[in-house]
């Protein structure tokens, strides 16, 4: 049977397939940021070139949006997240290797090209499923994703504690997730390319799409900064050790997967425009505790809350742009994902310059801006 065709499979393993390739994502973003530490010194390098070497990634992902909805258009989205899938695996073991500066921001933007076209496929996925199901289910699909960012915040952890190499790290990480694709792509159903294929693939959003737009983006400059730098805050600001940074930032995924999986109920409740809006005024309380906190232990309890309040923002926004087609979802993506790959290396300037605090506290003043334009957007429901 060829790889291109699944295979005839039970309900259940068709339910695990589309959660597999979440969790897939998070692993990979969680044992980059976990070994970040280990790579700047093994480079050498300071928090302005570490910046401007996570600015490649969202060079990567600005650039890669259009080449997303492409491939979505041309060749669906099963068969997109096979071959965004496929770059992931086979350009994080480089970054293990790669020896100066400008390689490392070379390899990067290929990760975060990747990673952008991947999170969009799966997306697209997820937002068809849940069409189909006529009920939110996409806070959950995130949860998995949480379960993959937690799960790879503790291998990075365990990896450091041993002394396991970036390189090994990366390499044994790439295949047992290269068998995970593998197997998932099978189990998903095949999807027909979008009939609109030839015709406008991308577009920046506009009109009520805009608010989308910005929220995703200010939202994953907040995620995004801190999936790269809590560790770093954590062994530099206050001196945790490079086995032990990772567990914080364990403890912000690991409450992002308890928000999520509740996040459905709280969505249909509420609404999404109150719960995106509560939820990082939250986030910006626990980035308050995480700046003021005297210790490793109350730093934790800060990002634990910043965790469950920047849950919900991602979740709610694919939701929403999904109902407005692939189009919408790929062009609120850019700004949103492009945000997430963009904050790191803003955030790195702003630590050489002026310190940790201060570029935590540019997150939680962030996050509320998050929760002002949540009120704003009429296509969050």
């Amino acid at each position: 049977m060829s790889l291109a065709q699944p295979a005839p499979t039970p309900s259940r393993w068709l339910r695990a397939a589309l959660p597999a390739m979440f969790i897939l994502l998070g692993v990979i973003y969680a044992t980059w940021a976990s070994r970040l530490p280990a790579i700047r010194d093994l480079r050498v390098l300071d928090a302005a070139t570490l910046g401007t070497i996570l600015l490649g990634g969202g060079l990567g992902a600005v650039l890669s949006f259009p080449l997303a909805a492409w491939l979505l258009a041309h060749y669906g989205a099963r068969r997109a997240a096979l071959y965004a899938g496929l770059g992931l695996l086979f350009g994080l073991p480089l970054l293990g290797v790669l020896p100066n500066w400008w390689l490392l921001f070379a390899g990067v933007f290929v990760l975060g090209a990747a990673s952008s076209c991947f999170d969009v496929a799966i997306n697209a996925i997820g937002a068809e499923q849940e069409r189909e199901a006529g009920r939110s289910i996409m806070s959950m699909l995130h949860a998995w994703f949480c379960v993959g960012t937690f799960s790879g915040a503790l291998v990075g952890s365990a990896a450091a504690g041993l002394g396991l190499s970036p390189l090994w790290h990366f390499l044994l990480v790439a295949f047992v997730l290269l068998l995970m694709l593998i197997c998932a792509y099978r189990i998903l159903p095949c999807d027909a390319p979008d009939p609109d294929a030839g015709k406008k693939h991308f577009a920046l959003p506009h009109g009520a799409l805009i608010w989308l737009g910005l929220i995703a983006f200010l939202g994953a400059i907040s995620e995004g900064s801190l999936t790269d730098w809590i560790s770093l805050y954590l062994t530099d600001h206050l001196h945790a050790s490079e086995a032990g940074a990772p567990l914080g930032y364990a403890a912000f995924a690991g409450a992002m997967l308890v928000a999520r999986l509740v996040g459905d109920r709280l969505k249909d409740r509420f609404g999404a425009r109150r719960l995106v809006a509560g939820s990082s005024l939250l986030a910006a309380v626990g980035l308050g505790v995480a700046i003021a906190a005297p210790s490793f232990g109350v730093a934790v309890i800060g990002f634990v809350l910043t965790g469950l309040g920047v849950a919900a923002v991602f979740p709610c926004l694919f939701s929403a742009a999904g109902r407005e087609g692939p189009t919408a979802l790929a062009g609120v993506a850019t700004l949103g994902y492009s945000g997430s790959l963009m904050g790191p290396p803003l955030m790195g300037y702003a630590i050489h310059g002026y310190g940790y605090v201060f570029g935590m506290a540019l997150l939680a003043v962030v996050s509320v801006f998050v929760a002002v334009a949540a009120m704003r957007a009429r296509l969050l429901v």
